[in-house]
């Protein structure tokens, strides 16, 4: 059984987002898949963003990777993150560019960053990216790392009053004096288009109920699911690890499939032997070869989230006769 990966390769780790209007009209639940809408009610003077989940990367730069396979007795079949990225992205751009034609609305999407992390600086140049390569505007504040809470809490509520805003982003991880969960509690859900608040998690899990945003890296998952065809009403889904981020939202979601779903984690008994059951993995947690080859069956679908580096020995064999 041979696996085969790929490397979601565009400018960046972010998802592009697509702005919609507000109450009076309908707004488009998944741009991404099925195109299909539903009414929702808000105030007509607040627009809101609706996340997209192309994850478009360079490996070169970005510390997250999304990587899939599906295996076979003889052979694996890449999944091309690169070219379904750039169908969502050139999707996104047709659609923003409408938008501005006919409600003469750009969305605008604010990234806030606390520290000098790398990572987090190179995730926030890639979303800036991104933005713009769809027609998206794209704001940022940088605070320094010693930034009190209620520093990061006066630049939220300023925007979330502010109506060329439409989506906010705190860039995770925050320093360590900071709670993590009353700054992301404090944007307004109408533009948390990372899904984090616990009002959307809630709506996520219940059956019969939209979120109004659905963090993006899981959402990813499903539409590479959908894009290729995998058919995942009935089929034994296992999701590793169960992180708020990535690993919940993503078992719920295959739950909303009308998968069977178990979540595998670090207290999980057994986790090899429920993994060769599944025809459908996720991957997402922290730890690197956590998945064998011998964990998976033949004609399942792998994804893996993330990326952790691993060391690699090379080694060189010389001739004799050199």
């Amino acid at each position: 059984m041979t696996l085969v990966m790929f490397t979601d390769c565009s400018s960046s780790t972010t998802a592009a987002a697509l702005l919609l209007p507000s109450s009076r009209y309908r707004v488009q639940r998944s741009v991404l898949h099925s195109l299909r809408s539903m009414p929702l009610q808000f105030a007509p003077v607040k627009p809101i963003l609706l996340r997209t989940t192309a994850t478009i990367s360079h490996a070169s730069a970005s510390p997250s990777i999304v990587t899939a396979a599906i295996a076979a007795k003889t052979s694996a079949k890449i999944i091309d993150g690169k070219s379904i990225a750039k169908q969502i992205r050139d999707e996104i751009t047709v659609e923003i560019s409408r938008m501005k034609d006919t409600v003469g609305v750009v969305p605008g999407l604010i990234v806030i960053l606390v520290g000098d992390g790398k990572d987090s600086a190179t995730y926030v140049r890639n979303k800036k990216k991104a933005c713009e390569s769809v027609g998206i505007n794209s704001y940022e504040v940088h605070l320094p790392e010693d930034s009190t809470e209620q520093e990061v809490l006066k630049h939220i509520s300023g925007f979330n009053d502010d109506p060329s805003v439409h989506g906010i982003l705190v860039q995770l991880p925050l320093p360590s004096h900071m709670n993590v969960q009353n700054i992301l509690n404090f944007v307004c859900i109408e533009k948390d288009v990372d899904g984090f608040d616990p009002l959307n998690i809630g709506r996520l899990a219940m059956r019969g109920r939209e979120p109004l945003f659905v963090s993006c890296t899981p959402k990813g998952c499903i539409e590479l699911l959908h894009r290729y065809d995998v058919d995942i009403k009935g089929r034994r889904a296992i999701v590793i690890g169960m992180s708020n981020i990535v690993g919940t939202p993503a078992a719920l979601l295959l739950q909303r499939e009308d998968a069977t779903v178990s979540l595998v984690h670090s207290r999980t008994n057994n986790p090899e032997e429920i993994t060769r059951q599944a025809d459908i993995i996720i991957a997402a947690v922290g730890q690197a070869n956590m998945v064998r080859g011998s964990w998976i069956k033949p004609g399942a679908v792998v994804i893996n989230v993330g990326i952790n580096p691993i060391e690699v020995s090379w080694v060189f064999l010389a001739s004799s006769q050199c």
